[in-house]
């Protein structure tokens, strides 16, 4: 029998939030168990590995790396823990280094309440894989536990997030309270007044660089490199902004007195990876701390916002940029620059993503003759507008109403469509068991209906998010808006989003303007 003395100990140490803060758990309580056994069976310990603060369902703890280092570099050949949930509640985790790793690597493992003693044959090393699942078992609990807490406060708009958003600050008599930043609300003000006038994420992420504001990072203390531009550099403690953090900040609803959370989850208790929840699942409690922004002007900037959100953000500022759409499949149309021609064109952006399907057409347009064409036409509609004797003959070939009623109905179609679609579907694998078509048939059938199914839920998508807001300002504010649009030799974005809905373009070149007011006639 192998004597204790020729044994290198390895004594591991693990506590975190997952083991309950149990007091006989403790560091300090492990550490004396452990000191009390190597004394009681004279063993030669050469090092002491502490993971505080780690948990046990996954690797991924320094001092457990630096164990296995010791391990593979043969520094230690034994290794003893209180308990084997010290060493992992990762059941599959646990096994494969005590059924595995350890006998190839020739280490004698030992959890002492346990009872296990991988260099001696008894029932408890038999049992190990059946406590292994019951500590599995117990994490799992501990998270669910945590999980349900944790959505309980978010349900009674406690805020539970450990990083406040950019703006406000932890209420220094309520951890779960928020409350104005003042310093930081200025720059969230400023943010949305720019977007109120209808600049691009860009723009304002540049105005914010150059007037040297602090970034919310620099707020954090994130190390970012130091950019330059035109040979003088933005200083480190100051940082550069970027347009994804403009663009959370004008989409962030916590700005108007609403806690908004649970807008992600961990696919489960083991991984620290997050997923996406969807928006139907955000839990958002109103009215729970002061708001930045009033809730009308929040509002307001939402609609100036881009509605795709896989749309990049533009470096050349576009007068209608946003407000273009398709006149035949309702898709967003694009403007895009060409280096060749130094000109600006059109494009339907859902040809462009699904041109080999043969969908919609190009659209193609010469975005400054477009640009000039539509300013034109908006100009004399709104001279006609304030001519109450005209009012008839403006109206005539423009279209006033919200089109809710008409897109209702384009969604019941395309429903149905893909129902029908679906049975279809359903109908040709059935009669390829029936062997009336051969698997390849079936293979060319169904790829050519999966294909129109997805483009069919695309349009579906794209409808639920382009449908209009039935608010129509009123006639006193829009006279406002057009005697100042009229008053300009050149027109403003801020004016023209205030005046204008949405505008189509046909491939047969009409354009149909949709204003935000209604027919007064």
């Amino acid at each position: 029998m192998i004597g204790n003395s020729s044994f290198n100990v390895g004594l591991y140490i693990r506590l975190s939030r997952d083991d309950g803060n149990i007091e006989s758990d403790s560091i300090v309580s492990q550490r004396a168990l452990l000191n009390q056994y190597i004394k009681e069976n004279n063993y030669n310990v050469i090092d002491e590995y502490v993971d505080d603060g780690f948990t046990g369902t996954n690797f991924e703890r320094p001092a457990f790396k630096r164990m296995i280092k010791d391990i593979e570099i043969g520094k230690i050949n034994m290794i003893i823990t209180k308990d084997m949930s010290r060493l992992g509640r990762d059941y599959i985790g646990t096994g494969e280094l005590i059924e595995k790793y350890f006998p190839n690597n020739n280490i004698r493992y030992i959890a002492i309440n346990d009872g296990i003693d991988t260099f001696i044959d008894n029932t408890n090393n038999d049992i190990a894989p059946f406590k292994a699942i019951m500590n599995d078992m117990y994490a799992k609990d501990i998270s669910k536990k945590v999980k349900t807490s944790l959505y309980s406060r978010m349900k009674d708009g406690l805020y539970v997030s450990g990083r406040c958003p950019f703006g406000y600050m932890k209420d220094p008599n309520n951890k779960n309270h928020l409350i104005i930043n003042e310093e930081q609300a200025s720059v969230v003000k400023l943010i949305f007044d720019l977007a109120l006038k209808g600049n691009t994420y860009h723009y304002i992420a540049q105005e914010l660089t150059k007037r040297k504001i602090k970034t919310p990072a620099s707020y954090y203390n994130y190390i970012w490199n130091t950019k330059c531009t035109n040979s003088s550099c933005v200083s480190q403690d100051k940082g550069v902004w970027v347009d994804t953090t403009v663009k959370s900040i004008l989409q962030n609803q916590i700005y108007i007195g609403d806690t908004v959370q649970g807008k992600t989850k961990k696919i489960n208790y083991k991984l620290k990876k997050v997923i996406k929840n969807k928006k139907s699942d955000y839990i958002i409690v109103e009215n729970t701390h002061e708001p930045i922004i009033e809730r009308d002007i929040f509002e307001q900037v939402q609609s100036l916002l881009p509605k795709n959100v896989k749309r990049p953000e533009k470096k050349r500022f576009y007068l209608l940029d946003g407000l273009l759409y398709c006149g035949d499949c309702k898709h967003r149309i694009t403007i895009r620059y060409q280096n060749k021609t130094g000109k600006s064109y059109t494009t339907c952006d859902y040809y462009r993503t699904y041109s080999k399907y043969h969908v919609c057409t190009t659209h193609t347009n010469n975005y400054d003759v477009l640009e000039s064409v539509i300013i034109s036409k908006v100009r004399e509609v709104c001279k006609n507008y304030l001519d109450k004797k005209k009012i008839s003959d403006a109206l005539e070939n423009i279209e006033f109403e919200d089109n809710s009623t008409k897109i209702k109905i384009e969604l019941e179609n395309l429903e149905l469509e893909n129902n029908k679609l679906t049975k279809e579907l359903d109908r040709s694998y059935m009669d390829m068991l029936k062997e009336i078509i051969d698997e390849e048939q079936y293979m060319r059938i169904s790829e050519s209906i999966k294909n129109e199914i997805i483009i069919n839920k695309e349009k579906i998508d794209n409808l639920k998010n382009e449908q209009f807001d039935n608010k129509k300002q009123d006639s006193e504010k829009i006279k406002e808006y057009i005697k100042e649009f009229l008053s300009f030799e050149k027109s403003t974005r801020e004016l023209l989003i205030n005046l204008i809905e949405k505008i189509y373009i046909y491939q047969d070149k009409r354009i149909d303007i949709i204003f935000t007011f209604k027919n007064t006639t």
